[in-house]
């Protein structure tokens, strides 16, 4: 499967490996395609960049992202009326970016994303996608 994973989720992974959050992204990594867009990607510097207490952790993160392997998407022009609603406006690149990549799951824990009617992606948070595909076999 193709899989969007939101900056909230990727922060969470590389700040605390061992959380849900973090074993989730390693299954994700071992078994099916990330797809990340470049507003997810400036979102997670500029979050790093912006915050005193985790400037000094934003190397980590660049040699995370770095080792991370994931397909680019790009979404050249944004048309505010064509994707469905989403509360925070600030959260539809990454709504947009999701749609038009074509990724099967957009991973988030961002609360704004639970009130979006849409059939593909689903849009799940960290739990919810291990509880239903990181089972024991």
């Amino acid at each position: 499967m193709k899989i969007m994973l939101d900056a909230n989720v990727l922060i969470s992974a590389i700040l605390f490996p061992n959380s849900i959050i973090g074993c989730t992204v390693e299954h994700i990594k071992k078994f099916h395609t990330i797809v990340l867009c470049q507003y997810i990607l400036d979102e997670i510097e500029f979050g790093f960049k912006n915050k005193k207490k985790l400037t000094d952790k934003l190397q980590n993160v660049t040699d995370y992202i770095s080792l991370l392997p994931f397909e680019l998407y790009r979404l050249d022009a944004l048309d505010f009326q064509k994707y469905p609603y989403i509360r925070d406006k600030k959260d539809l690149p990454i709504l947009a970016n999701a749609i038009e990549s074509g990724v099967d799951i957009l991973i988030t824990g961002d609360a704004d994303f639970d009130s979006v009617e849409i059939d593909k992606p689903r849009i799940m948070k960290p739990r919810q996608f291990q509880d239903e595909f990181m089972k024991e076999k």
